[in-house]
């Protein structure tokens, strides 16, 4: 069979879940790029300096034939974020096609834009063709369904960053500092690293001992700065700047708590997956696209209502005054990614969701929950305390 995955750019979010379909016997896979990876992603520690094999680039107004060969010859195609024009033949023919996409209406609905981008989706994608879903957030078969678009063939989806098996997860978690306190990303209005440094002056005056580390960078850091030196915070808070993905997994073994603050703006939120395979207690905003998919409130982590920074307060002071509650979670945050949310299953469920379609089965539902069950129809107020 041949798969073929079209995408802008290839990244190390994408990497471990292409390494195991090229691995995959009777499997010939292509990866083609089509842009280059921006500046400030690089800054961020995204590197395309090592490329696979698997890896082909097809650029705007450039030739090639390997990349082009691989699409005509492919059985099945994922396709993210890449021009609709290189698909469109695929389609005519009936071939399999898996759109690979986080939620669409990020920014809120337009309602002027609302229809005339609806008839633009539905004739890029005849409802009686084998196009589906693959939804890169908890929150993208809603979005689509506001457009009528994919019921019954969206699938539970993700991002697959590089997953480790440690030796001995219950070492690592004791060895981890418990009043340490983890937040990583792009310093930018919609990850609200703010929000986590209110905590962080509420912590601070309520007596607590602690160390918040924040590792990125972005254009709030002047701002965060300042907050932190108004408010005196220089012993509890410290910006690590950018790193490499290695060295950020590092901070992820060392931490007993992370945090992830995004919007409803946050399409998947990565650093999730990389969080709980590395044993965090981690506490969610129920507006990532990825907590719902990964956390279970109170069983593996815990989430919080977006932009309640009074609840995310209580829910870091609950898990510093119960540091074995802490190490409890982050346990089962690590067997969730080792059980079910990494590359490995992930490939051999889509493989087998693959078949299933190619046998005439056009709606499988082969799995309860997990990469490659069915969506849920999640909307944006589905979280409460209750």
């Amino acid at each position: 069979m041949n798969i073929t995955f079209i995408s802008n750019y290839f990244n190390h979010h994408q990497k471990n879940f292409s390494d195991c379909l090229y691995e995959e016997k009777d499997i010939a896979f292509t990866f083609i790029a089509t842009s280059k990876i921006s500046d400030e992603r690089k800054k961020l520690g995204y590197d395309n300096s090592i490329v696979p094999e698997y890896v082909t680039e097809l650029l705007p107004n450039k030739q090639n034939k390997r990349a082009k060969a691989a699409i005509e010859k492919a059985d099945v195609i994922i396709l993210g974020m890449a021009p609709e024009n290189l698909v469109k033949y695929h389609i005519k023919q009936g071939k399999l096609l898996f759109r690979y996409s986080e939620r669409p209406f990020k920014n809120g609905i337009n309602r002027f834009k609302l229809l005339p981008r609806s008839i633009k989706w539905h004739i890029s994608n005849p409802s009686y063709k084998p196009i589906y879903m693959l939804c890169a957030s908890a929150y993208t078969l809603s979005d689509f369904l506001k457009m009528r678009m994919f019921k019954n063939k969206s699938y539970t989806w993700g991002y697959f960053p590089d997953f480790k098996r440690y030796s001995n997860i219950d070492d690592l978690i004791t060895k981890k500092d418990t009043l340490e306190i983890l937040w990583c990303g792009r310093f930018i209005d919609w990850k609200h690293p703010d929000d986590a440094l209110k905590v962080a002056k509420m912590l601070k005056d309520s007596g607590y001992c602690f160390k918040m580390r924040f590792i990125g960078t972005g254009p709030l850091f002047d701002e965060l700065k300042n907050y932190v030196y108004e408010n005196k915070l220089e012993n509890c808070v410290e910006f690590s700047g950018s790193m490499p993905p290695d060295k950020v997994r590092e901070h992820m073994e060392n931490s007993g708590i992370f945090l992830i603050t995004s919007d409803f703006k946050e399409g998947w939120g990565a650093v999730l997956n990389e969080a709980m395979n590395s044993g965090c207690a981690v506490v969610a905003s129920h507006a990532v696209g990825s907590a719902p998919c990964l956390v279970k409130n109170k069983d593996n982590g815990l989430i919080y209502e977006s932009g309640n920074v009074n609840a995310l307060f209580g829910k870091i002071k609950y898990l510093i005054d119960n540091t074995e509650e802490q190490k409890r979670l982050g346990n089962a945050a690590y067997k969730t990614i080792c059980d079910e949310w990494n590359a490995e299953i992930a490939t051999k469920r889509l493989i087998k969701l693959i078949n299933n379609i190619l046998q005439d089965n056009k709606f499988p539902d082969l799995y309860e929950e997990g990469p490659c069950s069915k969506s849920l129809i999640l909307n944006n107020d589905w979280y409460s305390e209750n």
